[in-house]
């Protein structure tokens, strides 16, 4: 959430474009009463709400809704607490995350190999690290589309020695296909990290 538009400009509401996100965020405004309105129909990429002046539906990818949050062009979105953490500098300060909705679960998850049975936290994997570069030379690569979150949370666990590999997709495939030792990405179940041959770390 940002700013209170001004009095005379429409409130803002960004949601999810397509998919099952879309679906439960149409769902969950009307369980409230409140029914999102295309006037050109379903391709249209925005709308009004039934029955409430003032207000303007914008359908955003989860990617472009933390934007438009994060500039002030959208008051109130739906999207991923992950993707706000990612894209947006300081964003408890910035963004207001009002509460969880209830679906679209995921979780940001650091997975190695199944085959490093010795590995099970970031302690682990930190003498993982030390231990390649030592000896190898070279850093752990570790492949993601979240680098912001991964920085940080590898130095909160004063993991060094790596470097990040940015993915644009399919990133459990990145050690099998090579490419890094491991990776951090979302995940529901683990079912896709685990037919990688990957686990996550405690």
């Amino acid at each position: 959430m940002t700013d209170t538009p001004a009095h005379d400009a429409p409130l803002v509401l960004a949601v999810p474009s397509k998919g099952r996100l879309q679906e439960n965020a149409t769902a969950f405004f009307g369980r409230a009463g409140l029914k999102f309105v295309k006037s050109r129909g379903e391709r249209d990429y925005r709308g009004t709400i039934a029955g409430v002046e003032g207000a303007e539906v914008a359908f955003l990818s989860a990617s472009e809704i933390v934007s438009q949050l994060a500039s002030g062009a959208a008051h109130l979105g739906i999207t991923g607490e992950d993707l706000v953490r990612e894209q947006v500098a300081d964003a408890d300060a910035a963004v207001a995350m009002l509460t969880p909705l209830g679906f679209g679960h995921a979780n940001v998850v650091v997975a190695v190999p199944q085959a490093w049975i010795d590995v099970r936290s970031m302690a682990d994997l930190d003498d993982v690290a030390s231990t390649m570069r030592s000896r190898q030379g070279r850093k752990l690569r570790v492949a993601t589309k979240y680098v912001n979150l991964t920085r940080r949370f590898f130095a909160r666990h004063g993991l060094a020695d790596y470097r990040i590999v940015e993915s644009l997709g399919a990133t459990e495939g990145a050690p099998a296909a090579g490419t890094a030792e491991i990776v951090v990405d979302i995940t529901t179940t683990g079912a896709t990290l685990a037919a990688n041959a990957l686990k996550i770390l405690d």
